[in-house]
């Protein structure tokens, strides 16, 4: 038994890691494919070329972050073939559906469009070549569209039935799964996280290019568009997530109350902002609470009842049989605080920025630039302690109500050969995490080149210095 505890838990922990480094591209990806076509269709109405080499100059870093993302993410699906059969063996009829769709669909249209973007500047006509971005961007979003979708079906089962014989799921209804009410709230959760990633990114090295005096004009223009992104994506995140937890306090009520260490059930229960307690008990010594407000964003009332985890885990038990039903208490209540946190934290930041850009003028003073540069890893925090949270505050279930995740490792898989692999996996992933940052610090910190006076984009002669090429 000792043997296969340690088999699942170091299965989790490749899981997690692997996920956790990929999901690290794939905002940014989404966001920045975005934010560089809206530069080119600035460019594109106005005809300003400052857009045009922003569009080239961004552009070349999503490609690198891009490549970066298709490497991380293949082994993402490995892993449930490798480590997880049993789970593969039960779901794969439903979860392999928007998986398939997501590689045939979403995938070749952004690789496709964006093959055409990469070598289309001085081939295709302007307006054709702008199209090939937005493609490719619209791409991304429906990419993580039925990926979200997959997961939201391990988050809230639906559109399946189990078959008696086999006792495997089996799809029923695609429309069901890809219409989950999980997923109509998870998605524009995390496309408003993924723009203001991209947001906080272009707004993080545009202000350390502004410290140094580097093109000012043309980066100013580019932390106004990613303070703009920023503040707007913030208040998506915000309200999306109020409503994502109220979804999520209907069907998965010991998470909610894990995320709050509650106890016991309350009627107008507080949002805690520090709790310490014992676990083993089931009660908190110390909890520091702001009154009501739990109540109003599980429930949108103040009065609303929230269950606590005394409570689901009886109800729980009873339903699913013996067995402790909660989280890990510590990871689902600090990863909920972080995610939260860190995300009022850079909104405060984007609005003080925009409010000293007022009247045409740039963020500056001695401590708001270096505040932009080191605050674009804080979405990225916030983006790692949202996922934890919601992984973690799931188990013990790898399909909710349905599969856990103690019954969905490899049986015939050692423990060595999965220490091997993560051991593999932390140098290969260790090893291109430095090539990304070097690609990725080596182009942002090149000034971004001026046009040659003979160069032609989308069939227009451009006035300017070197054309770069976005090609490697």
């Amino acid at each position: 038994m000792a043997t296969d505890m340690s088999h699942e838990t170091i299965a989790r922990w490749q899981f997690a890691i692997t996920t956790v480094y990929h999901f690290l591209f794939v905002p940014l990806t989404i966001g920045l494919s975005l934010l560089v076509a809206v530069m080119q269709t600035v460019w594109n109405r106005t005809g300003n070329v400052e857009w045009l080499r922003l569009t080239r100059f961004w552009g070349k870093l999503m490609l690198i972050n891009f490549a970066m993302g298709i490497v991380t993410g293949i082994v993402q699906e490995f892993q449930f073939g490798m480590n997880w059969s049993d789970y593969s063996r039960f779901v794969g009829d439903v979860f392999g559906a928007p998986l398939a769709m997501e590689a045939l669909i979403a995938f070749f249209l952004e690789s496709t469009f964006l093959g055409l973007w990469i070598f289309g500047w001085d081939r295709l006509p302007r307006n054709v070549h702008l199209a090939t971005i937005w493609l490719a961007s619209l791409g991304t979003v429906i990419s993580a569209y039925f990926i979200l979708a997959a997961n939201s079906w391990m988050q809230h089962p639906v559109g399946y039935r189990i078959n008696p014989d086999t006792g495997h799921a089996e799809l029923t209804s695609i429309w069901q799964v890809l219409t989950n009410p999980t997923q109509l709230v998870t998605f524009p959760h995390v496309l408003a996280a993924s723009l203001l990633t991209g947001g906080a990114v272009i707004v993080g090295l545009s202000c350390w290019h502004l410290r140094r005096g580097h093109q000012v004009e043309l980066h100013g223009r580019a932390v106004r568009l990613g303070l703009v992104v920023c503040a707007v994506a913030s208040v998506g995140v915000m309200a999306s997530g109020h409503f994502q937890g109220q979804v999520m306090t209907r069907q998965q009520p010991m998470k909610m109350a894990s995320a709050e260490a509650l106890w016991e059930t309350e009627r107008g229960a507080g949002l805690s902002l520090f709790a310490y307690g014992d676990v083993s008990r089931g009660e908190n010594k110390i909890d520091i609470k702001l009154p009501r407000l739990l109540s109003f964003m599980a429930t949108n009332s103040f009065s609303g009842t929230v269950q606590g985890v005394n409570d689901v885990q009886a109800a729980e038990a009873a339903r699913y049989g013996p067995g402790d039903y909660s989280p890990v208490m510590g990871v689902t209540f600090w990863n909920f605080r972080a995610m939260m946190g860190l995300g009022a934290v850079y909104f405060g930041l984007a609005v003080l920025g925009l409010f000293r850009m007022r009247g045409g003028h740039l963020p500056g003073g001695r401590y708001l630039l270096p505040a932009f540069v080191w605050a674009s890893a804080l979405p990225y925090l916030a983006n790692t302690a949202g996922w934890i949270f919601t992984e973690m505050g799931r188990q013990p279930w790898a399909v909710f109500g349905l599969l856990r995740t103690s019954d969905a490792v490899s049986p015939g898989v050692s423990t060595t050969a999965v220490i091997a692999t993560l051991a593999g996996f932390t140098v290969i992933y260790g090893t291109l995490a430095a090539v990304a940052l070097r690609l990725f610090l080596h182009h942002g910190r090149h000034e971004i080149p001026a046009l040659s006076p003979n160069v032609t984009v989308g069939g227009r002669s451009q006035p300017g210095g070197a054309l770069p090429s976005l090609a490697y």
